[in-house]
């Protein structure tokens, strides 16, 4: 039987560099991590409807969607790399992801595209207030380069946001 518990070695090689504090480290590698856990969530989301999107605006939605989730999912790497930079660890399996998101899945068989839409224009929305609840984190612990990088990505979201927004007005 191989023992897979972490010996004092590899516990070692994940002690990154940093000028930031232990309490930093930890805190905001957490709070990365669980950002990374909605983003995945997010980008899955974006691409199922993206997949089952029908009805007369198919062309248009299909391909807004898809140039969403690009957007999403470039974030990904980002994340999770800032995690380790810090010294901290991140996702490590589906399972991980579904034990941490805080956006919810949608399994439905059919949703209609109006909806769809709506539904991705709430989760945007709400994946600005968590990355907000990350940059206050970091920006507690002067941690520049993980504000930095939630800046731009809180841009990216609003901007979904917005176009979901505008997609799903009626005419008035």
């Amino acid at each position: 039987m191989t023992d897979h518990s972490p010996s004092k070695t590899q516990r070692a090689a994940l002690a990154t560099p940093t000028d930031l504090s232990s309490n930093a480290t930890t805190d905001i590698s957490a709070a990365l991590t669980a950002l990374l856990a909605d983003v995945f969530t997010l980008y899955l989301k974006t691409k199922n409807f993206h997949w089952h999107m029908s009805g007369p605006h198919f062309r248009d939605y299909h391909l807004m969607l898809d140039e969403q989730g690009e957007q999403i999912f470039a974030m990904t790497d980002d994340i999770a790399e800032r995690a380790r930079k810090i010294g901290g660890t991140t996702l490590r399996s589906i399972g991980h992801i579904g034990r941490l998101q805080r956006l919810l899945d949608n399994d439905a068989n059919y949703v209609t595209p109006e909806d769809m839409l709506a539904e991705l224009r709430d989760d945007n929305k709400q994946l600005v207030v968590l990355m907000r609840q990350v940059h206050e984190l970091a920006s507690e612990h002067n941690d520049y380069a993980t504000t930095s990088l939630l800046e731009n990505w809180i841009d990216q979201a609003e901007r979904r946001t917005w176009f979901l927004f505008e997609c799903t007005r009626r005419g008035e």
